[in-house]
């Protein structure tokens, strides 16, 4: 028997401080023409000295609970996905229930980077699938701007910090959306395309500097083609299974990397640009939460409504991709 996967809630937390392209010009060699030219961003979010991960997952989960009505205590599962967790251990998961005052669930991390989230929600699909009672509070939260090398101007101007906290079960009465499909898939002898180190990999003696590898390295050219690749790919293979073609999506709602990559996946896919969404010129590629950040503001300016049929891609270190059907 297939149980439902209900989207019951959806919250948003983005730090106050937008960090400009002219901000960025002070900082690193570049020009707001460079930026905007290659990457369509104008402005991304960047956490206060004060802020982590798990401070604006918690600020995100407190808004989806808000908007449920649902309390901590009633949670089966906490899950976050991220890429730049506070701490190796305990999880951000663990931290991030601790303050909720969650006081019995199952608390864990994911890392599938990039595709974080679309992963995130196949889990969630095959936990209430065996757990139908289940009740799962999943955020996505990245700060990424903690792990940018200044100096690289290829990779600095890209990505921005945010989290969201979604709410799935089986038994809502009143869901924002269902999910219809997930497929989730991964090509992992490219792993070294995009890195993030500062892990057990090599031991760190007392007083040695951080290296150049603690921050984020990504191949741009290399990425860029399999991204595009791999998502319109993984977008047709799901339509196909679910007996849909791309004229039965109202909205594309792709991973935010840059304008450069929405528009190409969207040119191969053949959907009319009004029908794909996108708001990285505001916030940059903030990973993880980058799909659910974009799906929360097309239900805030009504571009997304009841009724809606939505298709969602991402793609992601590892090398991972994924692709999602929603119907709202």
């Amino acid at each position: 028997m297939n149980h439902a996967c209900l989207l019951t809630a959806l919250g948003v937390y983005t730090p106050e401080h937008r960090l400009t392209n002219a901000e960025l010009c002070t900082m690193v060699d570049t020009s707001d023409e460079w930026i905007t030219s290659r990457t369509g961003i104008c402005s991304r979010r960047r956490l206060a000295p004060e802020e982590s991960t798990a401070t604006m997952g918690l600020a995100a989960a407190k808004r989806a609970l808000q908007s449920s009505g649902i309390q901590p205590q009633d949670l089966s599962h906490i899950i976050v996905a991220t890429c730049t967790p506070d701490k190796l251990c305990p999880s951000t998961a663990c931290i991030i229930a601790g303050s909720l005052g969650a006081p019995s669930c199952m608390a864990f991390d994911i890392n599938a980077a990039c595709s974080g989230y679309l992963y995130g929600v196949s889990l969630c699909r095959s936990i209430l699938a065996g757990q139908p009672d289940a009740t799962i509070l999943f955020i996505a939260a990245e700060a990424m701007t903690r792990r940018m090398n200044w100096n690289d101007r290829s990779t600095c101007v890209l990505f921005g910090d945010g989290a969201t906290a979604s709410i799935f079960s089986a038994t809502a009465e009143q869901p924002l959306a269902q999910v219809r499909d997930v497929l989730c898939d991964a090509d992992c002898s490219l792993h070294s395309l995009i890195t993030i180190g500062g892990g057990a990999e090599k031991e760190l003696p007392a007083g040695q500097s951080i290296e150049d590898d603690f921050f984020l390295q990504m191949q741009g050219r290399e990425v860029f083609k399999h991204a595009v690749r791999r998502m319109a790919e993984a977008c047709k293979t799901l339509l196909e299974r679910n007996g849909l073609t791309i004229h039965d999506i109202d909205l594309l709602v792709p991973h935010q990397a840059n304008m450069r990559i929405i528009d190409a996946v969207g040119s191969r896919l053949g959907i009319a640009s009004s029908k794909v969404f996108a708001n990285v010129e505001q916030y940059g590629n903030t990973s993880a939460a980058s799909v659910p950040l974009a799906l929360a503001e097309a239900l805030q300016t009504q571009v997304l409504s009841h009724g809606k049929r939505v298709l969602c891609v991402s793609f992601g270190a590892g090398l991972t991709w994924s692709a999602l059907l929603l119907d709202f």
